[in-house]
């Protein structure tokens, strides 16, 4: 009997064991336990319920009042502090917040907007670049049209974007027949007298008449040109196929290098440092491998040059 008394004694000093006390603690589910408290620890408490039966009781499933309750307990307390609410009464109140007044930049005044425009120094640079725009747009209208330049320029700085629309609207002027005959180069006059006549008819001769004159020989010199594979493919095109054009079958197509000076028929083959060309007169072909670095000059002319 002594040992049962001094071992309930040490449970209880050692807070594992509470005197039995038969307390109600309502739960947040709406019902309630009623037992005496065994054991509570972190999560929990346990009880013992008046049927000899024992249940554990997570501390979230208390109410608000039975946390209360059971804080009383100083042993029971510290545990059961995090999950009780504080009262409204108790909470800090949130800083009042208070709106201060902010400079705000003033509106402009309402004006007209050419005067808004020189009233500021954006505004004044693009009705500069508008003005600059017109007076360019004279100018091109007067080429256009073919109108006297000094006059379009200077009513479109006079009248801005009117003048320019005016000019825009004439029709475009023509030269006469007299001028045009008198002004080209190829026209030649022959005067003849018919007898019997007061005057003199004036026949132009025509330009078709003209034998056109000789052709004068292309020629593409090493220091002047680089010669290369896109520069062969671009200037003698027409050389890589076996049939020539009309126009082209009266070229000859010469290619000096450092050790002679070739007479190319037609281009083979070509590739990044070097091209092969098939040089020879009638009958007599043959190919040859040129190396790029090797070509001085390469010269275009007409058989009859």
């Amino acid at each position: 009997m002594h040992k049962i008394f001094w071992t309930v004694l040490a449970l209880w000093l050692c807070g594992l064991v509470v005197p039995a006390r038969a307390d109600s603690y309502p739960l947040t589910d709406g019902s309630s336990v009623s037992g005496n408290i065994v054991t509570f620890n972190d999560n929990g408490v346990m009880f013992r319920m008046e049927n000899d039966s024992y249940t554990n009781l997570l501390w979230t499933k208390f109410s608000q009042d039975a946390l209360v309750q059971l804080g009383k307990n100083p042993k029971i307390k510290p545990l059961v502090e995090p999950f009780i609410e504080p009262p409204l009464s108790a909470r800090a109140k949130k800083p009042e917040i208070t709106i201060q007044e902010v400079s705000r930049l003033g509106l402009p005044s309402k004006q007209f907007l050419l005067v808004a425009f020189f009233s500021s120094p954006v505004g004044f640079v693009i009705l500069l670049l508008l003005y600059v725009a017109n007076v360019y747009a004279g100018y091109e209208i007067a080429v256009l049209r073919a109108h006297p330049m000094g006059l379009v320029v200077g009513v479109s700085a006079v009248l801005p974007i009117l003048g320019p629309i005016i000019f825009l609207c004439t029709p475009t002027q023509t030269k006469s027949p007299q001028s045009a005959v008198s002004s080209h180069p190829a026209a030649k006059s022959e005067t003849y007298a018919m007898p019997g006549a007061a005057g003199e008819i004036h026949i132009a001769e025509a330009s078709w008449k003209k034998e056109p004159a000789a052709q004068e020989p292309q020629i593409f010199q090493r220091g002047q040109f680089m010669f290369n594979r896109r520069f062969i493919e671009t200037k003698f095109s027409n050389f890589f196929t076996s049939i020539r054009r009309e126009a082209d079958r009266d070229l000859l197509f010469i290619v000096k290098t450092t050790h002679e000076e070739l007479i190319v028929q037609r281009i083979t083959r070509i590739a990044s440092n070097e091209v092969r060309f098939e040089v020879g007169q009638g009958a007599s072909r043959r190919e040859v491998m040129v190396p790029f670095a090797d070509i001085q000059e390469i010269q275009l002319k007409h058989r009859d040059a």
